[in-house]
């Protein structure tokens, strides 16, 4: 299914066009790290480059229109239409479809508010709660919804409890579990969704080999961010008591605005969760893929807004979409254009060092790339890679094999060391500003880089030592 699966393109291209298109990567690598700062959209700017490098790779003569056979005929395709994974493009469409109009059930809503009233308004249980509920959310939302959901409720809890001042330290702990809570599950983040289909893991085998880590990641951030920030639990009976007072007028039926439909929405996700989880185990739905479940179980929940499907679809992220399309017909480009082939020559020291230096050194340098710039463009490069080296016999590289690990712990993690580092954690400083707390680049730096350097640490011993421990790498 997945156009990075296909064979490394191996044809005779001079060095000088090589250099040229490997000058484009950089440049666009330089421009989705200034992306706010040139004050245009990531479609936009890989659109451009997709689009100039296409131009370019004509006028050299390395890339030829394809014939493909469908259903007994040849169809010619543009040249950039096989470049683009669509099972990819469909999982994003139809799981924000989903969980957008899940959300208006008033279920997520309600989930936060429940959790809120059972930590009686203590601040170190709230803490507790909240960073599960972000994990918990990230896993099955999307990082940016889920810190908004999060992110948005903290705000409201603490001003009325009295302990504005928490509300640094909580905002950042939630900010920095996003990404935690995006390595759980195949479909948490857009890099596990490129390299697992990539590897071939199935969505029942990658949570089940990333969710010890996550379950430590979470504890050990939690209890750090209460340490750092100073977040303590309340002294006396009477603070106790004012607290709980005090989240106990919280509602969470205010956003239920029909029962039927919240327990409706309910049922469809822990059946939208188990049919994603059992995909490859049904034979009607293997071949389909998990990009035919996703958009099936949108359609489904869009039946409940028949006649206002429209203000869902104005909704829908089209530039994380178009976005990607460009990005996997610029990358398509690139391989013809050998650059692939040339950053893969680059690598293969990298890859062929003794033991553990291999993949521990993946993982930092994917991790310190992904802090300056777009995590998933490296993903999916990085994937493209990987496909085309097979192992020294010549097999595939196995699902378990500690590069893939690497490649999307190392994506994911690498979001926690800057602000720019992913979506989550910009919302994060995003609502910290609103609420007039200072918090320079620097400092964001200066507050996270310990979190980031004991998750990245635990992520070393787990991907090097931990895993090939329990799952060898040629298991599936």
């Amino acid at each position: 299914m997945l156009t990075l699966a296909s064979e490394t393109v191996e044809h005779e291209v001079h060095t000088g066009v090589t250099l040229l298109f490997t000058g484009m990567l950089v440049a666009m690598i330089v421009c989705l790290a200034l992306e706010e700062k040139l004050h245009a959209k990531k479609s936009l700017i890989v659109g451009l480059f997709a689009g100039v490098a296409l131009i370019l790779a004509e006028a050299f003569g390395i890339i030829e229109r394809q014939t493909v056979a469908i259903l007994g005929h040849d169809v010619s395709l543009p040249v950039y239409i096989p470049g683009i994974d669509w099972g990819v493009l469909a999982i994003i469409l139809g799981s924000s479809l989903f969980v957008d109009v899940t959300s208006k059930s008033g279920l997520f809503s309600w989930v936060a508010i429940r959790l809120t009233k059972a930590s009686g308004g203590d601040p170190v249980r709230l803490l507790w709660c909240y960073g599960i509920m972000t994990v918990v959310f990230s896993a099955v939302l999307n990082n940016v919804t889920a810190m908004v959901i999060v992110g948005s409720l903290s705000g409201v809890s603490l001003k009325k409890l009295g302990k504005g001042n928490l509300l640094l330290g909580f905002l950042l702990v939630e900010g920095l579990l996003t990404n935690i809570g995006g390595l759980l599950t195949l479909i948490s983040s857009v890099p596990n969704i490129i390299v697992g289909t990539a590897a071939g893991i199935t969505f029942v085998d990658f949570c089940v080999r990333a969710i010890a880590f996550v379950v430590v990641a979470t504890v050990v951030t939690i209890l750090l961010g209460a340490r750092v920030f100073g977040i303590r639990s309340l002294a006396t009976p009477e603070e106790r008591a004012e607290a709980a007072s005090l989240v106990a007028g919280f509602d969470e039926r205010d956003g239920i605005t029909s029962p039927g439909f919240f327990w409706f929405g309910a049922a469809m996700l822990v059946l939208f969760i188990v049919t994603i989880a059992t995909t490859s185990l049904c034979p009607l739905l293997d071949d389909l893929g998990m990009g035919f479940v996703a958009l099936m179980f949108a359609a489904i929940m869009l039946v409940r807004y028949k006649h206002e499907v429209n203000r869902f679809y104005q909704a829908i992220d089209w530039d994380l979409l178009g976005f990607f399309a460009a990005l996997f017909a610029f990358i398509n480009v690139l391989e013809h254009a050998q650059v692939l082939a040339l950053i893969g020559r680059g690598l293969t020291p990298l890859i062929e060092l003794p033991g553990v230096l291999a993949p521990g050194t993946l993982l930092v340098s994917a991790a310190a790339a992904s802090s300056v710039t777009d995590n998933i463009p490296l993903a999916a490069m990085l994937a493209k890679i990987l496909v085309g080296m097979p192992l020294a016999d010549g097999s595939v590289r196995p699902p378990g094999d500690p590069l893939w690990w690497a490649v999307i712990f190392g994506a994911n993690l690498g979001g926690n060391l800057t602000p720019i580092g992913s979506a989550s954690t910009l919302v994060a400083v995003t609502i910290i500003h609103k609420y007039e707390i200072k918090l320079t680049f620097a400092g964001f730096i200066a507050k996270a880089a310990v979190f980031a350097a004991i998750q990245i640490a635990i992520a070393l011993v787990y991907v090097l030592f931990v895993m090939p421990l329990i799952w060898p790498a040629g298991a599936g």
